[in-house]
């Protein structure tokens, strides 16, 4: 399945995936140009903990500890991914009211990761990820 297959199937988790991806992107960036001691270090801790949670090559590739893949785990619901994300988008939003504007677009998208999680879950789909990223995508579901 191509990517837009994947974005044609109606899977909210996949949007969801995409928002984080988007997500960890700009924090990234938006953590090295707008360097601010302590938000720059939580908006990557926040980064370093989605790339584990939305690329499920890394897991793979990565050496990582049992306790910290039993960690992830909790992570493949849509329900506890909604709550993650809602956490991780009220830190940035805090940042933007403390005048650390530049951590809107990265809010926006964590945000919109929420709302999309949010829906799958209500929605019961399926979790799927990206074959992009390393997933099975959307050919085992549809």
């Amino acid at each position: 399945m191509s990517i837009i297959d994947e974005f044609r199937s109606g899977n909210f988790s996949l949007y969801g995936q995409w928002c984080g991806l988007i997500s960890i992107v700009l924090l990234i960036i938006f953590g090295i140009f707008g360097f601010t001691p302590l938000w720059s270090i939580i908006g990557w801790v926040i980064a370093f903990l989605l790339v584990f949670i939305e690329i499920p090559l890394c897991l793979k590739c990565c050496p990582t500890s049992a306790k910290f893949d039993n960690f992830l785990i909790k992570f493949q619901n849509s329900y506890f991914r909604a709550v993650a994300y809602l956490v991780f988008a009220i830190l940035m939003w805090v940042a933007v009211g403390r005048g650390h504007t530049w951590r809107f677009l990265p809010a926006l998208f964590l945000t919109a990761a929420v709302a999309s999680y949010g829906i799958a879950a209500l929605r019961h789909q399926t979790p799927a990820s990206s074959t992009i990223t390393g997933g099975t995508g959307v050919s085992t579901i549809v």
